[in-house]
């Protein structure tokens, strides 16, 4: 199944009688799969054992009633950089932190004397040319400690992309700022704007010094331009923030309610994350795994870049990817038509997620 249609194909297949015993799922998938999924009992495995054994980014199969899935890898959000860009521009490493980009955007970016860019350093501020754009915003909008679902007190998902009573800090508005300052022209930073290319393609280009992807895409990127001089570095943080936090899909097996044989299904499961084999199938696939225990083992190159990067990653329940997919492109794009201000660009999408969350 592709994963784009993943839950039309799953529904198709246990309609006609010839769903599968064993499907794999995507975290983000499993809050609106959760219905067609069989879920282990947490008097089997409850959420403490879970959670001890893998990581956090894989908190979404945590279903209401069990355990969704069975995690196997994770794929983290990283940051892919151009050496020679950074080197021209008179930098020996990627940014640390979100602050060190403003100077590292204005003296990378080369744009003609009309303002036109000709070479960018990030992909940030747009949404239908930037690869996982949903998910960078996302993932600031934890790294400032915020959400954009969140369960209530009696385990109903509500949106979170506004403060609650009594909460000073809006991190949303904090992530979605910084977001698309670099897509504004009357910026020193501006390096980005619709008319370019997907960001991705202009990184294999060489027309971009930093790119937000994931793990797996590491080997796309090199086939795409072998010549590239690609690095792979940590996600960059706030300075100020106690707790260092990227993005990532989890993948994992979970048994579809109408399976002809469950017990087979979930013995298959549980084989295939456990301790040796998760870690076989983390080498042959070349992301990390889901388990705690296998992440802890010394690796070397990007793959020990990649087990850090999982480790510290973090995902929020996704009720619809299709459905937030147009929620945030509106959140983005209300701000950078100038048809919306920052707040009320939010507040659109907060409204929109909780139309969402109630059919």
């Amino acid at each position: 199944m592709r994963e784009e249609t993943f839950g039309r194909e799953l529904t198709d297949a246990l309609a006609s009688g010839a769903g599968p015993d064993l499907v794999l799922l995507r975290s983000d998938e499993a809050t609106r799969e959760a219905p067609k999924l069989l879920p282990i009992a947490y008097e089997e495995l409850s959420r403490e054992q879970f959670q001890n054994t893998f990581v956090a980014a894989a908190d979404p199969f945590l279903g209401t009633d069990g355990v969704l899935a069975v995690p196997l890898v994770v794929d983290p959000l990283v940051l892919f950089w151009n050496r020679d860009m950074l080197a021209s521009a008179g930098f020996s490493q990627p940014p640390r932190y979100w602050d060190e980009l403003y100077s590292v955007a204005t003296a990378a970016t080369r744009r003609s004397e009309t303002n036109s860019i000709e070479k960018s350093t990030i992909a940030f501020g747009e949404y239908a040319n930037v690869d996982h754009a949903k998910d960078i915003l996302a993932m600031l909008i934890l790294q400032a400690g915020g959400s954009v679902t969140a369960r209530d007190s009696t385990g109903r998902l509500r949106p979170a992309l506004m403060p609650r009573a009594g909460e000073g800090q809006h991190p949303t508005e904090s992530a979605l700022r910084f977001y698309v300052e670099f897509s504004n022209p009357a910026r020193e930073h501006y390096t980005w704007n619709r008319s370019l290319q997907s960001s991705r393609a202009r990184f294999a280009a060489g027309d971009l010094a930093l790119y937000v992807g994931y793990a797996s895409e590491e080997p796309l990127l090199r086939r795409m331009n072998p010549n590239l001089n690609l690095g792979a570095a940590p996600m960059p943080q706030i300075r100020t923030a106690d707790t260092a936090v990227t993005g990532a899909h989890t993948y994992g097996f979970a048994v579809p309610r109408a399976a002809a044989n469950p017990a087979g299904g979930r013995t298959v499961a549980y084989l295939l994350g456990s301790r040796d084999a998760s870690s076989a199938l983390s080498l042959a696939l070349g992301i990390p795994s889901a388990r705690r225990d296998v992440l802890s083992q010394a690796a070397q190159g990007n793959d020990e870049l990649y087990n850090r990067q999982a480790l510290i990653a973090r995902a929020w329940l996704d009720p619809d990817t299709e459905a937030t997919d147009r929620i945030f492109r509106d959140m983005i794009e209300n701000v950078t038509s100038g048809s919306l201000r920052l707040s009320e660009s939010i507040q659109r999408a907060e409204q929109a997620m909780a139309q969402l969350l109630t059919i």
